[in-house]
């Protein structure tokens, strides 16, 4: 197969999909693969390194698109790319579609086969294409939200660990995945007061066991995320209901009763956000202010720390990468259930039914298309 690795396009975007340790296992494998000039720059990859792996070098994204049978992105396809992606196409990174109606209308006219890294779901029900950036992201919550509150940053001037004497600053993580439990880890190791909240009992059974001292477990409702809200220093948003849209938790009238100078971070962000009044930021404007509360949505926050996110993301997706390659979407999509879960556009159809209810389309189930 003829892979395409682009050059990353979405503002201050500096990771790429494939280290060129990457393109040497592709190419051992049999495959070809196209790298866009300059595209593991942002990363510390350069082009030698790319070549020297065995990498042919192209010099537009238009050229990739036109030779390549599988195209590799780490974001989503923008405005530009969207005339570019082929019939029959595969499209695999991460699509986020349920909060991007147009790009998800751009992919079904274009008849290409949009496989989602962060759908793709293991027997257990993890993401492995979405836990690496998620544990990025996560521990970012945390060191964002504490460089936030400094004052000069337009912050109260609380210290999350605190000194002897003075009480630490209290974070409240809203939801016990993988985000919020790293968000946890980190912010309880600076010593800060930590409240995490979650609905599943199970969860907060096993976090319990795993969570330091410092760490406070409580079943989520709009009473206890108002109750806490009230207190908080820095809330980190960090739920997730697979390739739908993020439910709202907080709302405005919740944000008006926190203190002035609090910073909310909303890790949900690349899938609508988790409060009402979230909206795309970028790393350099990347907060706005609401009711006297700092909001940072960084919709690609692991891009600030792009050789590590890099690293991440390239030891989990060579794997599906390789398998796709080796046997073609739909062998590897037949005999492997966790590529099937990953295909949300295939031919023209809606194959993932959190994107199909998140803008009223038809479901097709993507068994009768593979």
């Amino acid at each position: 197969m003829i892979v395409g690795i682009l050059k990353e396009i979405k503002t201050e975007e500096n990771r790429v999909c494939m280290t060129p340790a990457g393109v040497e296992v592709m190419r051992l494998q049999g495959h070809t693969v196209l790298v866009e000039k300059n595209a593991g720059m942002g990363s510390g990859f350069e082009d030698a390194a790319y070549a020297k792996a065995g990498a042919e070098m192209v010099a537009t994204p238009k050229e990739i698109y036109d030779r390549a049978e599988m195209v590799m992105h780490v974001k989503e396809p923008l405005a530009s790319e969207y005339d570019l992606i082929r019939p029959g196409q595969i499209v695999f990174t991460y699509l986020h579609l349920a909060a991007a109606e147009e790009l998800t209308r751009a992919m079904l006219k274009s008849g290409s086969i949009g496989i989602a890294y962060e759908t793709i779901q293991k027997a257990d029900r993890t993401l492995p294409l979405l836990t690496p950036m998620s544990e990025v992201a996560g521990r970012m919550a945390i060191q964002e939200g504490a460089k936030f509150l400094e004052m000069p940053q337009g912050g109260q001037g609380v210290l999350l660990g605190g000194v002897p004497g003075v009480d630490p600053a209290t974070v409240v993580i809203l939801g016990g995945g993988i985000v919020g439990t790293n968000a946890a880890k980190m912010a309880c190791g600076l010593g800060a007061k930590v409240y995490l909240l979650d609905m599943n009992l199970d969860r907060l059974r096993y976090l319990s066991d795993v969570m330091p001292p410092n760490c406070f477990l409580r079943m989520s409702s709009p009473a206890t995320i108002r109750e806490l809200l009230r207190q908080a220093d820095l809330v980190v948003g960090a739920v997730l209901v697979a390739g739908a849209k993020a439910p709202k938790l907080v709302t405005r009238d919740m944000v008006r009763e926190m203190k002035k100078g609090a910073v909310m971070v909303d890790v949900a962000i690349d899938q609508g956000g988790c409060f009402e009044f979230s909206r795309p930021t970028t790393h350099s404007n990347p907060v706005f202010m609401e009711d006297g509360v700092l909001i940072y949505c960084v919709a690609n926050m692991p891009g600030a720390v792009a050789k590590t996110s890099t690293l991440a993301l390239t030891n989990a997706t060579l794997p599906y990468a390789v398998e796709i390659a080796n046997k073609g979407w739909q062998r590897a999509a037949r005999e492997n259930v966790e590529i099937k879960l990953g295909l949300n556009i295939v031919n023209g159809h809606v194959t993932y039914r959190g994107v199909a209810e998140a803008f009223g389309m038809k479901y097709v189930d993507a068994g009768t298309l593979i």
